[in-house]
Parts: structure tokens; C-alpha cells; sequence
């Protein structure tokens, strides 16, 4: 099966804007006592689940610092970083994604910008436009990943900061059905795997529900060399596990990376 680009970035969109209503717990704004927090200078963010970005790979102080929530829509971690100081920009496909971050901001008297459109294309914004970029796991719904680091060299200033998270790719080789019916880990797919190429859309619905939006894997060369080769240097990187019975048990299920534009 093969479908065009367009036609995958609207069906992630209004898969997105449908996971919204039903809650999906990537989509819920953050409460006012988490904001009340991260006003007093506690707070924490996520690049992947469960653990953390280090609060290390920030700078000192958010006050003034122009950030850029890439593909972050949700009303989670553009509110926190705005409440922290921070000059924040949503970027995402979802227009009812942005609409979380924008109800948290008039809720909570905070200044977010909110844009939307596809992560490889960040036209809306001039070269330079950014000190830091905020990217959790999302790439996985986009066909190729180069791109994104190319922009995102473009729009970050000299010394700028870039963190994202993503999915361990080898989460893909998988046969899921046997994994998830009986834990039994098969190797099926040949990497970079796809859902618009690798499965039939019978499958896929019946793998990830009608609501789910199209997932890609990308290579380890793509998202670490792609970022090096888009003029990054690397600075950090951790993994973190799923906390879930398969794939955590064996493997970390995310890997996150810090990455600085050269001054």
C-alpha cells in the first residue's frame, strides 16, 4: 500500500485531533498546580515516557529564551516552559492539539503562540529565530526525519539548543500481533519500517485501532547522523524504558538526544 505524503499528514491530523477527544493522555493540559509549580521553578517535561529530560540540558534560567514546542501541541510542555519564563511557540499538525496549549494559556494568564503544520517544514519562522527546541517523540509520524534536523539548524540561533526524543526503531521489527497476544517476540519487518508500505490498512486498524495515526520507523543513522550531518554536535543522550510488560522487559524503548548549533 502506498499513499501520498498530503494524504498522510491530514489522516495524522485528524488522527490526532480525534485522539484528543478521546483523551489520549499525550493530549491532556497540564493542571494550575502544575503551573503554580513551574512559576516557583519546579517542574519537569518529557521527551519520552516516564523519565525526565535532565533539567541540566536547559539553560539556567528560562527567563527570555525563545523556545520552539516542535510537534508539542497538547497543552503540556509549551505551558510548563512558558510558566518557567520562557518565550514558547507551539508547533504541531493537530489544530485541536494547539488548542489545549492555547487553553491552558488564557486559563493560566500565559503568552504561547501556537502555529500549525507539518514538522519538516518550518517556513512560518525566519532563519535564527530560536534558542532551543523541544521536540519529544514525534517524528515517528512523519515519512522521513532529515528534513526536520534541517530545519531545525535553520531556525535555531548560533550556541541554540535542540532536544527530541523517539522511539527505539528495532520496537518495529516486531511481529505485533504475536507480541502483544502472546509475548512472543518474532522478527518480521525489515527497518525503516512503515505503516503506509509494510501493512495493509485491514491491519493496521486492527493493530492500532481506526483512530491511529500512520507511525514510521526511522534508522539510528537518520536521527543521530542526520542531526550531525545537518550541522549539529551532540551533546547528550540518554534511553528510557516503557514501563509495560513486552518490549521494556529487553530493551530501553526510547533514546534522547541534546544537540547544539555551533556559535
Amino acid at each position: 500500500m502506498n499513499q501520498p505524503d498530503d494524504s498522510l499528514v491530514a489522516h495524522n491530523r485528524e488522527s490526532w485531533d480525534r485522539w484528543v477527544e478521546d483523551g489520549d493522555r499525550w493530549t491532556v493540559p497540564v493542571s494550575a498546580a502544575e503551573i503554580a509549580a513551574a512559576r516557583a521553578g519546579e517542574w519537569a517535561i518529557y521527551l519520552t515516557e516516564e523519565k525526565p529530560a535532565p533539567r541540566d540540558w536547559f539553560p539556567a534560567d528560562l527567563r527570555g529564551v525563545d523556545v520552539l514546542c516542535l510537534a508539542s501541541g497538547g497543552g503540556q510542555q509549551g505551558p510548563i516552559l512558558a510558566a518557567a519564563g520562557a518565550n514558547v511557540t507551539v508547533f504541531d499538525n493537530s489544530p485541536a492539539q494547539l488548542r489545549q496549549d492555547e487553553l491552558v494559556a488564557h486559563r493560566e494568564e500565559l503568552t504561547i503562540r501556537t502555529v500549525q503544520g507539518d514538522m519538516r517544514d518550518l517556513n512560518a519562522f525566519a532563519d535564527g529565530s530560536f534558542d532551543l527546541i523541544f521536540h519529544p517523540t514525534s517524528n515517528i509520524f512523519v515519512p522521513e526525519v532529515r528534513p526536520v534536523w534541517r530545519e531545525c539548524f535553520r531556525v535555531l540561533r548560533p550556541g541554540g539548543i535542540l532536544m527530541m526524543g523517539t522511539l527505539n526503531p528495532i520496537e518495529y521489527c516486531f511481529d505485533r500481533v504475536l507480541m502483544d497476544a502472546e509475548g512472543i517476540f518474532q522478527l518480521k519487518y525489515r527497518l525503516p519500517y512503515s505503516d503506509a508500505t509494510d501493512i495493509s490498512a485491514a491491519e493496521r486498524i486492527k493493530l492500532n485501532g481506526p483512530n491511529a495515526p500512520y507511525e514510521f520507523s526511522h534508522t539510528l543513522e537518520d536521527q543521530i547522523g542526520g542531526q550531525l550531518d545537518a550541522g549539529f554536535m551532540l551533546t547528550g543522550f540518554f534511553e528510557a524504558r516503557r514501563d509495560d510488560p513486552t518490549t521494556g522487559r529487553f530493551f530501553p524503548t526510547y533514546i534522547a538526544t541534546r544537540a547544539v548549533k555551533p556559535g
